[in-house]
């Protein structure tokens, strides 16, 4: 069953800046999820895995994202600024390998802040709320990937406390 007590508003900075408001994602809305994962994947135009998505895929998002929205194994996260939304933040329930501890872990995945919303914590409440549906599941680790070569994408992830343990490589055959 999928949490819901990661629906908060919290505020961002004491200067007056608008409050960030985290909720789940359901089908309603659909629509915000693949226009805001869909920019995350066009942000990176010349990536190897990233840049080089299919001519029909704002079809197939729309369906691949209605699953995830369904799934009671993950969750996905958007960040509210005033009345717009403002990022993006999926989180999945992963089973780690029978051999290595955790048996369980959280798995983020297609984080995506507007780039005018930036700077204003929208990433640390989204990351937040997947701390809290994390640990309402008993999980203590969380993982993800982030695209390399990206010092912003990497300073806010390490200001989180995500350190680098590995490197995904590709090899075109």
């Amino acid at each position: 069953m999928k949490a819901t007590s990661a629906d908060a508003t919290q505020p961002v900075h004491a200067d007056g800046q608008p409050a960030v408001r985290v909720r789940q994602a359901s089908l309603r809305d659909l629509d915000a999820v693949v226009e805001l994962r869909l920019a995350l994947l066009r942000e990176h135009p010349g990536h190897p895995i990233y840049g080089r998505l299919r001519k029909d895929v704002d079809a197939r998002a729309r369906d691949l994202f209605a699953t995830q929205l369904r799934s009671i194994t993950e969750v996905i996260f958007l960040a509210d600024v005033e009345s717009r939304t403002a990022g993006i933040l999926r989180c999945v329930e992963a089973i780690g390998s029978p051999l290595l501890e955790p048996a369980r872990y959280a798995y983020v995945s297609s984080v995506y802040v507007r780039p005018e919303l930036r700077r204003r914590g929208v990433l640390r409440a989204l990351v937040s709320a997947a701390d809290r549906w994390s640990r309402e599941r008993g999980i203590a680790q969380m993982r993800l990937h982030n695209v390399d070569g990206s010092a912003m994408a990497e300073q806010a992830w390490s200001a989180l406390g995500f350190g680098v343990v590995e490197q995904v490589r590709v090899r075109e055959l």
